[in-house]
């Protein structure tokens, strides 16, 4: 399976006011529920009003479109990386996954990852 690198550097935050989300953004993930909106952008897009905020998160994809019948994908990255003490925030796509690491256990995920057989593509 191949795994695509992301350069930006992520911020997870949760915000009051919509309209201070930046929407041209090149990633945005926003999860709405009846208790938060959560937004994860790149940080140089990061609201600067915001409830909560965690910046230093660093990003990877799974490569390709991944057919909802398709099991286990996100459990096996996830165990690989939480068998290394690594922890993670994940976003679901339509397409595909997103997994963030904290920027201090970056190198450390993706040296767990290509040691577990996927094959890292990096811009």
């Amino acid at each position: 399976m191949n795994i695509k690198v992301l350069k930006q550097k992520f911020t997870v935050c949760k915000v009051l006011d919509v309209s201070l989300i930046h929407f041209a953004d090149e990633f945005l993930f926003i999860g709405k529920t009846d208790e938060e909106i959560s937004l994860v952008c790149t940080t140089e897009h990061a609201p600067a009003d915001t409830l909560e905020r965690e910046d230093g998160w660093r990003g990877f994809r799974i490569e390709g479109v991944l057919d909802f019948s398709l099991i286990g994908i996100l459990s096996q990255i996830s165990g690989d990386l939480a068998g290394n003490n690594i922890g993670i925030f994940a976003v679901s796509t339509y397409n595909t996954d997103y997994i963030l690491t904290k920027e201090e256990n970056f190198d450390r995920a993706l040296t767990v990852l290509k040691d577990s057989g996927y094959h890292l593509a990096v811009d």
